[in-house]
């Protein structure tokens, strides 16, 4: 059996079941009513340990009428909620924005669940330029960021411009967010709108549908990843977003402490790595490259912080070793290319480096030196060299082996890596390629390595002093030309 009770005032009271005595064995009654009676879906005649009640199966009845009874005195209308349309259809306008009633807390006034219809509330821009991923209040400024666009709209003034295009005063308007004008270029945050970071004027985002990083200053937009970083971002931001995989993400926060931009590109799949970076305004370009992968990233007070898992993390803490990075040391490493004389062929026989000690050279490798037929894989070679220790890694005695981790009583006379010479680290450079047809002296029997240039990669050793700060100014290397040429 069904009870169907239509209830026409917005104020009413609900009737429920109270004891009239402390027994749960005695029978409730309903405020002074009847109420719903237990057959078509009221409470049970009582309640505790030995008899639960399913509470999701039961209901109650909201009642107009003053106790429920017949013609009783009714309640007002009161404050009315707007009516549902008769026909209620989603629309989903995603280029839109839509504004409440205004809240003040000094007065009282909260207004924010009010959108009435009769006022223009509503403000659209260009769909060809995708949905809005995000709002920026800035002073009388409203910034907004589409997928493949960014405009700026004003907030509660309106500007009126004559024929001749100059402005004109406005005495008294209603508008709260006002004509939107757009930013010169086709550049948007894309679908990231978590890569926004600002700090002072500047606004820094990616642009994940044109690889772009940019920055919006007071000169407008500027695709600060073309300083040099292109192609890089090009590459790393495309592989981003995985069919297989899902959407990734690209974080940005802004360090305050050393005042530059951070952008963590962190694909979806796992078999591609993140890159995490940071810009430099005074330097205007790419500084550096982390470790680290944070989920997020953000300044307070002077401080950067990020936070890794249920973690939250204080970068460049005194207390922290440097490299180290969510309770994990990494070292520091810098690659560059020796390319003096670009059109002469050249044998680099030295490297050298001006900085403190601890840095030791992973690779260093040439140019392609010729096709190598017994090789199908890798059909060209390389000259490369060994490593190159560090001056406290290479040292060692005569009686023990170096790079061994045995320790000496006997104070160390030989270096097989860098040496100190008037306050700079010098090594020679050690031939370690395989041989190739046709050659008759190779490997560690020759000094050096042939080709127009070489990429270098240099790194901080484990041994020297670990977590301690480590400079490097200055990297070069003696050659001679090869053929006299």
């Amino acid at each position: 059996m069904a009870a169907i009770i239509e209830v026409k005032y917005f104020n009413s009271f609900v009737l429920k079941k109270s004891a009239t005595a402390a027994s749960t064995t005695t029978k409730p009654v309903w405020n002074g009513s009847f109420g719903i009676p237990e057959s078509i879906g009221g409470f049970p005649a009582y309640d505790d340990v030995s008899n639960p009640v399913d509470r999701d199966t039961s209901w109650f009845v909201e009642e107009a009428r003053i106790r429920g009874g017949y013609n009783n005195t009714s309640t007002d209308y009161g404050v009315r909620a707007y009516l549902v349309e008769e026909e209620p259809n989603a629309n989903f306008r995603l280029n839109s924005m839509i504004y409440s009633g205004i809240y003040n807390s000094r007065t009282g006034i909260n207004q924010t669940n009010v959108f009435s219809v009769s006022e223009n509330i509503t403000k659209s821009l260009d769909p060809a330029n995708g949905s809005i991923q995000k709002l920026y209040a800035e002073d009388t400024n409203l910034i907004i960021f589409q997928e493949s666009k960014v405009s700026r709209a004003l907030i509660d003034k309106d500007a009126i411009y004559s024929a001749e295009g100059g402005g004109l005063p406005v005495s008294s308007f209603t508008t709260v967010i006002g004509q939107i004008v757009p930013y010169g270029g086709n550049y948007g945050i894309g679908n990231h709108p978590e890569s926004f970071a600002v700090y002072g004027y500047n606004k820094y985002f990616v642009d994940s549908y044109q690889n772009s990083v940019m920055r919006l200053g007071a000169d407008g937009l500027t695709e600060i990843s073309a300083t040099g970083m292109r192609s890089f971002f090009r590459n790393k931001i495309v592989s981003v977003d995985s069919v297989n995989f899902g959407k990734g993400k690209i974080l940005g926060g802004f360090d305050i402490y050393n005042k530059d931009y951070i952008v963590s590109i962190q694909p979806s799949s796992p078999n591609i790595s993140y890159n995490t970076l940071s810009y430099d305004e005074s330097a205007r370009g790419w500084i550096s490259r982390y470790s680290y992968k944070p989920s997020q990233s953000f300044s307070l007070k002077n401080n950067h912080y990020t936070t890794f898992g249920d973690g939250l993390y204080l970068h460049n803490s005194t207390n922290v070793p440097y490299n180290q990075f969510y309770n994990t040391s990494n070292a520091s490493e810098v690659t560059f290319v020796f390319n003096p004389r670009p059109g002469n062929s050249k044998v680099f026989n030295t490297i050298s480096y001006e900085g403190t000690n601890g840095w030791q050279v992973d690779s260093f490798v040439s140019d392609e030196t010729g096709p190598s037929s017994s090789n199908i894989i890798n059909p060209y070679v390389f000259d490369k060299t060994n490593n190159v220790l560090s001056y406290t890694e290479g040292a060692y005695d005569s009686a023990v082996p170096p790079n061994t981790g045995t320790s000496a009583t006997v104070q160390p006379i030989f270096r097989v890596g860098f040496d100190r010479k008037e306050n700079k680290y010098c090594a020679n450079v050690v031939n370690n390629t395989p041989v190739s047809e046709g050659e008759i002296v190779f490997g560690n029997q020759i000094s050096g390595i042939k080709g127009y240039y070489a990429v270098v990669k240099m790194s901080t050793d484990t041994v020297t002093e670990p977590g301690r700060y480590k400079e490097l100014f200055m990297v070069g290397s003696n050659y001679t030309f090869s053929n006299g040429y």
